[in-house]
C-alpha cells in the first residue's frame, strides 16, 4: 500500500485539488461584476436554463474576459515553466527574459507600419499574433544570443533580458507616440496587461494558435529530462541539445505570444506558476507542466477578480496586480539564488 507521503501518491491529488481551484476561480470570475450573480444561477446559465438578461451578461460580457485571463495566463505559465527547465534556472520567465515586452513591441509595430492617418488598420487583425509571436522570438533569440555558452547563468541571463526588455520597451512607447496607430489605448493596455476588452473573436483566435503549440510541447517535453543533464551526456542518449534549446525558446517564445498578443504584459505568472507546480508535484515534467498551466490561469483570473472588486467602476489592468506581488518574489529567488551561488 502506497502512503500519501510518498510524492507519487500526492500528486493527483493536489492536481485535483488544483484544478478544483481553477474551476472555482471561473465561478468567481463570471459571479463578481458591477451586480453579483450566484454561482447557481451561473451553473444554470451554462446549462442554458438561465434568465435572458444574465445569460447576456454572463456570455457576452463575463465569460469572455475570464475565459482569456485562463488561456493567457496559463500559456505563460507554460512558457516559464519551459525556459525554467531547459536553462536549468528557477529565474528564468517570459518577463525577465524581455519575451513579453518583444511580444508587445511586435504587436505596436505591425499596427505602427499598417495604420493609417485616420487611425485605421489596412491589414486584418487577425495578424496580432503573428506579430506578436515574431516580437517574441527576436527578443528570446537576442538574449540567448548575447548570453552565449554562459546562457545557464542566472545573472548573465538577467542582465541581458532586462537591457533587451528596456529597449523594446522604449521603442514601443516612441512608436506610440510619434505615429498614427490602430487603437492606441488599446496599444496602451499591452503594457499593463488587461482582459477587460475581451471578445470571442480574440479568444477564438487565441485558441487556434495556442492548440497546435501546446501539442508540439507536449511532445517535446519528452526529452525534457536529459535536458537537465550537461551537453556530453545528452549527446549519449541521442540528444543534440544546441538544437533542442532553440526549439524550446521558439515554443516559449510563442506561448507567450499567444497570450500578450490580446492580453498585453502580464508580468511574473511566468516566473511564479512553474516555481510553485514544482514545489507542489516536484519535477515529473507532464505534472509539472499541467500544475504550472492551471496555477498561472488561477492567478490570471484571481488579479483580474482581483482590480474588479476593489476599484470598481474603474477598469484597473490585472498586470498591476500581478506586478505588485511578482516583483517581491523575484528578488525573494534572485537573493537566494545569490546566497547559494556565495
Amino acid at each position: 500500500m502506497i502512503s500519501l507521503a510518498h510524492p507519487g501518491a500526492r500528486m493527483p491529488l493536489l492536481l485535483s485539488t488544483l484544478l478544483l481551484l481553477f474551476l472555482a476561480s471561473l465561478v468567481l470570475g463570471v459571479a463578481f461584476g458591477s451586480t453579483w450573480i450566484p454561482p447557481e444561477q451561473v451553473a444554470l446559465t451554462f446549462a442554458g436554463l438561465g434568465e435572458r438578461t444574465q445569460t447576456i451578461i454572463i456570455m457576452n460580457l463575463r465569460l469572455p474576459r475570464v475565459v482569456l485571463a485562463a488561456l493567457a495566463g496559463g500559456a505563460v505559465a507554460a512558457a516559464g515553466f519551459l525556459l525554467q527547465r531547459i536553462t536549468r534556472n528557477e529565474l528564468a520567465s517570459p518577463a525577465v527574459l524581455g519575451v513579453i515586452d518583444g511580444a508587445a513591441l511586435g504587436v505596436v509595430l505591425m499596427l505602427t507600419l499598417f495604420s493609417n492617418e485616420s487611425n485605421q488598420l489596412s491589414i486584418p487583425i487577425t495578424y496580432q499574433p503573428l506579430a506578436a509571436a515574431l516580437g517574441a522570438i527576436a527578443a528570446i533569440s537576442l538574449v540567448f544570443g548575447l548570453a552565449g555558452r554562459q546562457s545557464v547563468s542566472a545573472i548573465r541571463l538577467l542582465l541581458f533580458g532586462i537591457a533587451i526588455a528596456a529597449i523594446a520597451k522604449a521603442i514601443t512607447v516612441v512608436l506610440m507616440i510619434v505615429g498614427p496607430i490602430y487603437r492606441t489605448t488599446q496599444a496602451a493596455r499591452w503594457i499593463a496587461g488587461a482582459v477587460n476588452e475581451a471578445s470571442w473573436n480574440e479568444i477564438h483566435i487565441v485558441t487556434a494558435v495556442l492548440i497546435p503549440v501546446l501539442i508540439l510541447v507536449l511532445i517535446a517535453i519528452r526529452s525534457l529530462p536529459p535536458a537537465d543533464l550537461d551537453e556530453s551526456s545528452a549527446r549519449s542518449v541521442g540528444l543534440d541539445l544546441p538544437v533542442y534549446r532553440l526549439g524550446i525558446f521558439a515554443l516559449a517564445a510563442l506561448l507567450t505570444a499567444c497570450a500578450v498578443a490580446f492580453v498585453g504584459g502580464i508580468g511574473f505568472i511566468g516566473l511564479i506558476a512553474p516555481h510553485l507546480a514544482r514545489l507542489m508535484v516536484g519535477r515529473n515534467v507532464y505534472a509539472s507542466l499541467l500544475g504550472s498551466i492551471l496555477i498561472g490561469a488561477i492567478m490570471l483570473i484571481g488579479a483580474d477578480l482581483v482590480v474588479r472588486v476593489l476599484f470598481t467602476p474603474l477598469e484597473v489592468p490585472a498586470g498591476t496586480v500581478t506586478a505588485i506581488v511578482g516583483a517581491p518574489y523575484f528578488l525573494y529567488l534572485l537573493m537566494r539564488s545569490q546566497a547559494h551561488n556565495g
